[in-house]
């Protein structure tokens, strides 16, 4: 794999520097910078790929070009905005990135309840709860309607703790769903939350995923013209939330995207993660069947809890069968010559970097160790391979 690590811009605390000497050799970044739905202006891109290649690495993956709302719900600006995609694009082949990640998750892009959740060695770990989800959702958002997406129980049992809480509790809990996370695309005030919700009331599944098709079927020529793919990250978590539909959460999901839009550009970033938080997805199964569409990888392993909750484990624990998992990948890039481009991602914050302010989930030295275990376990298996 392309060892790769996700960088923020000169404004991330974690330094081109840091990533070197982590031992990636790519970088994955964006122009966040600049306004969602604005084009990318070619001369951007070409002095943040010289200032990441004077660092003695390679710009190897946009991530991400954000997908515009009124694109997502088919507004009045749409086919505006759908050109300065595609412009984007233009741009951005021009200076020789060619892989672009994107997502199709509706209003909010992926969402914790918990960004400093403890684990038993003192490290910190990201974590979303269902419960806390529905204490937001009822009590603090107050979305019309939002008790009937929770079971009765858990319609209780978010009372009983909302009115626990003190007010700096609920305080938190809120900036922690909607105030924006790392390489979220946008950030929101309660009542702007609940106006950007309202746009997708007539809405449902299948009226996104069509969205989502007919923005693929704008897109998708050029990009085969550029030679480019673009790699869809799947829904984080992976199912609907706060009435939100989401489209990308199964290997069912996928499938049906490929096969209404078969361009050899449309393809998928394989987060190990997002679609790990779903039992019913197999991982394993999903690189040697999904494989030639697959463009980037993110690896990384999730806990799922009885109750439905989950937490980032450890890059080699959790419910991620990693070795199965690295093997799969192995047996992929074998099949097809390539090497793919591979982060590990959302990183425990631990040792020095507690004391540190660090961006969530991408903490230097939890990644550095994700990145060395991942590295080390896929030399492994080549060397097992090679001596079969």
């Amino acid at each position: 794999m392309i060892e790769t690590m996700r960088w923020f811009g000169p404004s991330d605390p974690v330094t081109l520097r840091d990533i070197r000497q982590a031992g990636a050799t790519g970088i994955v970044t964006a122009l966040h910078e600049i306004a969602n739905g604005a084009v990318w202006p070619q001369d951007a891109i070409a002095t943040r790929r010289a200032e990441i290649e004077a660092a003695g690495l390679v710009w190897s993956v946009v991530e991400s070009l954000p997908v515009h709302e009124a694109i997502k719900t088919c507004g009045a600006d749409r086919d505006v905005l759908i050109d300065n995609y595609r412009q984007s694009l233009i741009n951005l082949a021009a200076c020789g990135i060619r892989t672009v990640t994107y997502n199709f998750m509706p209003v909010i892009d992926w969402t914790r309840t918990d960004l400093a959740w403890t684990m038993p060695d003192g490290a910190r770990a990201l974590r979303f709860e269902l419960e806390a989800a529905a204490v937001f959702d009822i009590h603090i958002l107050r979305r019309a309607g939002a008790e009937r997406d929770y079971s009765p129980a858990l319609v209780e049992s978010a009372a009983r703790r909302f009115a626990a809480m003190d007010t700096d509790s609920r305080r938190l809990l809120e900036k922690t769903i909607i105030a924006g996370l790392p390489g979220s695309e946008e950030t929101f005030t309660a009542d702007r939350f609940r106006d950007a919700l309202a746009q997708y009331d007539a809405i449902d599944a299948e009226g996104l995923r069509a969205n989502h098709i007919a923005f693929l079927e704008a897109v998708c020529p050029l990009a085969d013209e550029l030679d480019m793919r673009l790699v869809v990250h799947p829904d984080d978590p992976p199912f609907a939330l706060f009435g939100l539909p989401r489209v990308v959460s199964t290997e069912a999901d996928v499938t049906t995207l490929f096969a209404r839009v078969p361009n050899r550009s449309n393809g998928l970033c394989f987060c190990a993660g997002s679609f790990g938080a779903r039992a019913d997805n197999d991982l394993p199964g999903m690189i040697e069947r999904l494989g030639d569409r697959i463009g980037f990888l993110h690896l990384r392993s999730v806990q799922r809890e009885p109750d439905g909750a989950f937490h980032e484990a450890a890059h080699l624990a959790g419910d991620a069968d990693m070795v199965a998992l690295v093997a799969a990948i192995h047996a992929l890039q074998t099949r097809e010559g390539r090497s793919i481009p591979m982060r590990p991602d959302h990183g425990h914050q631990m040792l020095d970097d507690l004391s540190k302010h660090t961006l969530p989930g991408y903490s230097l030295l939890g990644r550095m160790r994700g990145l060395a275990e991942l590295r080390g376990l896929e030399r492994g298996i080549a060397h097992m391979a090679a001596h079969a």
